[in-house]
């Protein structure tokens, strides 16, 4: 069993990272701490495998708590700061996940950290994807749900993807490939090279173009061969 620590102000940030623990084999929660002083006071008398660490926290910085330690566990770095990816390095992380980080992303870090079989991964990755009703968005600072029956269309906008749902639009600092990865590819399906389109919610494919409610989608020439396959 391998015994792992969560280190995040941010109380989304514990659920979605116990949330894929709760995935693999042998992962055992140890403690929920929401600030580096709280993890400093459990590990004096306790000792784990394995710590999700966030860096920008109150009281005492992630970094600055991991220097403090005499025999850290293994590290993976979780946090919103790319900036800081080079100093973790140095202080012997096992990874650094950069927010929002996808299923497939974080099964990677804890292949690093841990005995995890590649088969394994996959097995886990088909089943999780299958069975996903939602998925978390950052936006302005937070984290918002949103379900996967309500998302239209995704579009790429320069550094940003827009996320086009029934109810509402959110605007996320993500790559539009790295948030394909995070849905089902039997939901899901590119269609031009800065737009992603939900299958479900295609109303008529006319010529080089898709309709979704009152929005036209063009079809890319690249991504043509994938309408054709949807089409049978």
């Amino acid at each position: 069993m391998i015994t792992y620590l969560i280190i995040d102000d941010e109380y989304i940030a514990h659920d979605i990272i116990k949330g894929y623990c709760n995935m693999l084999p042998n992962m055992q929660l140890a403690k929920h701490c929401y600030d580096a002083l709280e993890a400093l006071d459990y590990l004096r008398e306790h000792q784990v495998d394995l710590m999700f660490l966030d860096l920008n926290m109150p009281k005492l910085k992630g970094f600055e708590f991991l220097k403090t330690l005499v025999s850290p566990p293994k590290v993976i770095v979780t946090t919103a700061y790319q900036e800081y990816a080079l100093e973790g390095y140095e202080l012997n992380i096992v990874d650094y996940l950069l927010k929002p980080f996808s299923f497939e992303r974080f099964l990677k870090a804890i292949q690093k950290a841990v005995e995890v079989k590649p088969s394994e991964t996959k097995s886990i990755t088909k089943e999780s994807k299958k069975a996903q009703n939602h998925i978390f968005i950052y936006e302005d600072k937070k984290y918002i749900q949103v379900q996967i029956k309500y998302i239209l269309y995704i579009e790429a906008a320069g550094n940003y993807v827009k996320v086009i749902t029934t109810k509402e639009q959110l605007l996320t600092r993500e790559k539009i490939s790295d948030l394909l990865q995070r849905l089902s590819k039997e939901n899901f399906i590119q269609v031009h090279k800065s737009y992603v389109v939900s299958k479900s919610h295609i109303e008529i494919i006319e010529g080089n173009r898709i309709k979704i409610k009152d929005s036209y989608i063009p079809i890319g020439k690249t991504y043509k061969t994938n309408v054709n396959d949807l089409l049978g």
